[in-house]
C-alpha cells in the first residue's frame, strides 16, 4: 500500500512540475510580447518624428527656391508707377468764372497762351472768355487720355489732360530678405508727351515767367523737371497665396 501511495505522491508531483513549467512559459512568452509592443510604440513615434523634420525641412527649402525673378520685379514696379497715374493739367475754354479753383489770369491759363493753345479774352463781369486755338484743339486731340467735359450751369467746357508718366529705367534690384520676402532698389525717370514738354521747369516757356509764377506752375500746375536725373526707389515685394505683390506700407 505505501508503494502505491508512493507512486501516486510522484505522480502528482510531476504534474505540478510540468504545470509549473508551461505556467513559466507562458508567462515568459506573454512578457517577451510586451516588451516587443513596449519597444514599438517608441519606435513609430520616433519614425513619425523624422518625417515630420524631413518635411519641414523640404517644405523650407522649396520655399526658399522661390526666389523673385527680375522679370516679376519689373512687372510689379511698372504697375507700381502707373497706379498712381499721370500728372495732368486742368483748364476750362468758354464762359470761365473766377473761382478757388479755376483762374484765369493765373500762370497756367497764360503758359497756355503763350505756348499759342488757347486765346484769353478781356473779363466781363465775373466771367472770362477763354478760346480754345486750332493748334489747342489739335495738340488736345493728339494726346491720348484727355478727358473732356462739360459744365451746364456756367456753360464752359473742362480739359484735364495727362502731361508725364513715370517708367523704370534699367533693371531692378532684388535682395531677398527672409522667406517670401524681397527688397528692390530701383530708378525711374519721367516720360512727357507734348503737353508736358511745354511744361518742362526747364524748358523756355516756363523758364519765361518770373520766379514766382514759375514756382506755382511747380507747385499746382504740373510744371517738373522732367528731363533732369532718375529718381532712385526703393519698394518691399511680399509673396501670399504664391503670388508677389507689393507689401502693404
Amino acid at each position: 500500500m505505501s508503494t502505491l501511495l508512493k507512486i501516486l505522491l510522484a505522480a502528482v508531483e510531476r504534474s505540478r512540475a510540468i504545470f509549473a513549467e508551461g505556467a513559466t512559459q507562458c508567462s515568459n512568452k506573454k512578457l517577451e510580447m510586451e516588451q516587443r509592443q513596449s519597444s514599438v510604440v517608441p519606435l513609430l513615434l520616433i519614425i513619425a518624428m523624422i518625417l515630420a523634420f524631413v518635411g519641414v525641412a523640404a517644405y523650407y527649402v522649396v520655399q526658399n527656391k522661390k526666389v523673385l525673378s527680375v522679370a516679376e520685379a519689373d512687372s510689379l514696379i511698372t504697375e507700381f508707377l502707373k497706379s498712381d497715374g499721370p500728372v495732368t493739367i486742368h483748364f476750362q475754354t468758354g464762359k470761365v468764372a473766377a473761382s478757388m479753383q479755376e483762374r484765369p489770369h493765373d500762370a497756367n491759363y497764360r503758359l497756355l497762351e503763350k505756348a499759342g493753345l488757347v486765346k484769353i479774352g478781356k473779363d466781363n463781369g465775373r466771367f472770362t472768355p477763354v478760346e480754345l486755338t486750332p493748334s489747342g484743339r489739335a495738340l488736345f486731340t493728339e494726346i491720348p487720355g484727355v478727358v473732356k467735359s462739360r459744365d451746364p450751369k456756367d456753360k464752359a467746357d473742362s480739359y484735364l489732360v495727362p502731361v508725364a508718366e513715370r517708367k523704370l529705367v534699367g533693371t531692378p534690384k532684388i535682395t531677398m530678405t527672409g522667406m517670401g520676402r524681397a527688397s528692390v532698389d530701383f530708378t525711374w525717370g519721367w516720360v512727357p508727351n507734348k503737353m508736358g514738354e511745354l511744361l518742362d521747369a526747364s524748358g523756355p516757356l516756363v523758364k519765361g515767367f518770373p520766379t514766382w509764377n514759375r514756382a506755382t506752375l511747380i507747385d499746382k500746375y504740373g510744371a517738373k523737371f522732367y528731363h533732369g536725373e532718375p529718381t532712385k526707389a526703393v519698394v518691399n515685394i511680399v509673396r501670399t497665396d504664391g503670388t508677389w505683390h507689393r507689401a502693404a506700407e
